[in-house]
Formats: C-alpha cells, sequence, structure tokens
C-alpha cells in the first residue's frame, strides 16, 4: 500500500524542528511499524537524504526504546485495537492512502536528541532516588523465603511491568511522570522487602520527578489510556496514600 508520512525533523536539540512530509510506497500490511520506518530510510539513504533518527532496540514490546507519537497518540494507541509499543504496532493497523503524523514525545523532561529520539534519562533519575531496595542479601534467598499475600504480590507485579517509555509522560496535558514514579513506588511497597525504606523512598522519588521538571498529576487519565502495559490509575492513588502518611508519620512505621 501506499502511504503519505510527516515526520518530525529537528537536527538536534538547539535547531528548530518541522514537520517533512515523505511518500512511501510497497509497504506490506505484515510489516511492523518501524520496519516501516526502516524502509522509509532505505529510501532516504538511496535519495542522499539524512535517515530519521528514532530510538528502538529489542522490537519486542519488552525495552520501551520505541515510543513515538502516531496520529496525536504514543505508541499509536488510537491506531491499535489493543495496547502495544510503537515496535508491535503493525501497518494492517493502517489503510491505503492514509497520511500519517509521526512526533517525538514532547515534553520538557525530555528533550529532543534529534528527530524523533528524545533524552529519557530524567526516569533514570527518579529511580536513583529511590526505586531500589538498598540491603546486603548475601547469597540469593530461596523463592519461598519470605512470603508475601497474594493480593500485593499480584499489585506489585502488575506495577512491575511498567517498560519505562515515557508514553504516560507524552499522553499527560501536563508532562507529569506521575504514573511511572507510582509504578515503581508501588512494586517495592507491596513487597516485604520494600518496607523498610518505604517512607523514605515515596518522598525521595516524587521529589525527584518535580525536579527533573515533570508536570503535576490532575487525574486526567490520559497516561493510562496509552500505557501500553496498561498500567492502573489506582498505582498514582495509592502513591498519594503513602507519600501523605510518610509526610504526617515520623516514626518510620509500615505504612498500611
Amino acid at each position: 500500500m501506499k502511504i503519505t508520512l510527516r515526520i518530525w525533523r529537528q537536527a538536534n536539540k538547539d535547531a528548530q524542528g518541522k514537520m517533512q512530509t515523505y511518500q512511501l510506497d510497497n509497504v506490506s500490511e505484515e510489516m511492523s511499524f518501524l520496519e516501516m520506518l526502516d524502509l522509509l530510510n532505505e529510501q532516504l539513504t538511496d535519495q542522499d537524504v539524512e535517515p530519521v533518527a528514532f530510538d528502538h532496540d529489542c522490537r519486542e514490546g519488552i525495552c520501551g526504546m520505541c515510543g513515538v507519537v502516531i496520529n496525536g497518540a504514543p505508541h499509536g494507541r488510537y491506531n491499535s485495537p489493543v495496547a502495544t509499543t510503537t515496535c508491535q504496532l503493525h501497518m494492517r493497523n493502517f489503510k491505503d492512502g492514509d497520511v500519517i503524523d509521526i512526533e517525538p514525545w514532547r515534553a520538557g523532561a525530555f528533550p529532543v536528541i534529534k528527530d524523533l529520539a528524545v533524552d529519557r534519562s530524567a526516569f533514570d533519575r527518579i529511580i536513583q532516588a529511590g526505586g531500589y531496595i538498598s540491603v546486603n542479601t548475601g547469597s540469593a534467598p530461596d523463592a519461598h523465603s519470605t512470603p508475601a499475600p497474594k493480593r500485593e504480590a499480584d499489585k506489585a507485579f502488575d506495577a512491575a511491568t511498567c517498560i519505562g517509555c515515557g508514553a504516560c509522560v507524552a499522553a499527560c496535558p501536563n508532562s507529569s511522570g506521575m504514573l511511572f514514579t507510582s509504578a515503581k513506588i508501588a512494586h517495592l511497597a507491596n513487597l516485604p522487602q520494600g518496607q523498610p525504606e518505604r517512607r523514605l523512598r515515596v518522598k525521595a522519588m516524587v521529589a525527584a520527578h518535580d525536579e527533573n521538571g515533570f508536570g503535576g498529576c490532575t487525574n486526567v487519565g490520559e497516561c493510562a489510556a496509552v500505557c501500553p502495559k496498561s498500567i492502573p490509575l489506582e498505582s498514582i492513588g495509592q502513591l498519594n496514600r503513602d507519600l501523605i502518611a510518610s509526610l504526617f508519620r515520623g516514626d518510620g512505621r509500615t505504612i498500611s
């Protein structure tokens, strides 16, 4: 099929970017969205035109590197019947003759590196602020040595599916990273191993979130709507409860 691509081109973070239009023929319905971009870059290379820069790695929906905004939705969520990453979005979800707009994540905390590639290291700094358990474990413990109630374990595993792609930030009108931050906090807050630092963790990670230029959460809900791993808004509610408890409870007890 034939498609028209309108792609954001920007030489570097300091350059003035703009949308460029390209025509692409012989696009197979079986191609993934990234394979279609590969085809475009082959065509541009043959024409001695600079290829389009975009992030990608595993191409299996695992790493979260491939995020772009497609027709106004992160990962092309509204062009797909299921929640998915860009690399797992296929061209069969588009029609012959379609015009497709492709843009980078647009957020102050995610400056553009080049074209569709953005710097998401602000997420790394949130994790560095407290998204870990600082304990000397020695050798690996048996899997059943620290029992966890099934309900809490399920919530922890659901939160742990977050791949840190940044779609939540790109979709939020405030460019908030609260869905990502809450998922990383909830992952540890629902496990016994995460309890000793639970109070300090939530304060440190929320502070890092704000320091890195993310906006505040106003419960619009677009973050959960486009999340490729379907992280629920309830995780933000848990973050807020833990944060309030950490501000008013100074004895370090476990927060329930």
